[in-house]
């Protein structure tokens, strides 16, 4: 199982192993991971597990959030990756790690926000973010049917998005953003950015992933979506 190792100057502080879906990182105490450092901010990261893969997102922090040096806002993570956090460092750490080929990449549809007293759009993008699978887990699983998101509200109402990819993100990044995981047994939603959680059906979804059926009704960020299996 994969895992973080909290250093500062070198010296090991703690070790966490990712056996929960979403850890968030921040000075806050309600924190998974709780620095006390002002360089830190209250709610400053999140690293969110799917399956074998994890990815860290930067919830806007003040400082910022690097990855081997470079600068992120959403990064997968692989095996020795260091994260840094202003003096503290996180090195990711999981085993048999494999790279998936190139068309394997992640599909992500961002929410941005419209011109004032528009709507916002829902606008597909492509990212710089791979998508990984351990040794004997297929990154594309088979077993489930194919599956889309049909937007219902919105200048780009009645548009598709087909969840063809292991992970597809949807949201407005520093709003709320969830992502959508194409499993092996199926669909799941986890919430991964924001105050407020996704809704799906008229009701308010908690931290764990959410296993979608067809034709559930999906808010995120004011934009309603429909999830459909497709024959």
């Amino acid at each position: 199982m994969a895992k973080l190792i909290l250093s500062m100057d070198g010296l090991v502080l703690k070790e966490i192993v990712l056996d929960k879906e979403r850890l968030t990182i921040g000075r806050k105490p309600h924190n998974d991971i709780q620095i006390d450092n002002l360089a830190i901010s209250g709610e400053h990261a999140v690293v969110v597990t799917i399956l074998a893969d994890s990815f860290l997102e930067d919830l806007n922090s003040t400082n910022g959030t690097l990855v081997n040096g470079q600068p992120v806002k959403k990064h997968f993570l692989r095996n020795n990756d260091v994260i840094e956090l202003g003096k503290y460092k996180l090195k990711y750490m999981s085993d048999q790690q494999v790279t998936a080929t190139a068309g394997e990449t992640e599909q992500s549809a961002v929410v941005r926000a419209a011109p004032a007293k528009q709507a916002a759009e829902l606008q597909l993008e492509p990212t710089d973010i791979g998508v990984r699978s351990n040794v004997g887990v297929s990154s594309r699983p088979t077993a489930v049917p194919p599956a889309a998101i049909q937007l219902l509200n919105g200048p780009n109402a009645g548009k598709e998005l087909a969840l063809q990819k292991t992970l597809t993100t949807l949201g407005k990044p520093g709003t709320q953003v969830a992502v959508i995981a194409r499993r092996p047994h199926g669909y799941f939603i986890t919430h991964v950015e924001g105050g407020t959680f996704p809704v799906v059906n008229g009701r308010q979804l908690d931290a764990q992933a959410h296993a979608l059926g067809d034709h559930d009704v999906i808010e995120i960020a004011g934009i309603k979506m429909e999830f459909f299996l497709k024959a």
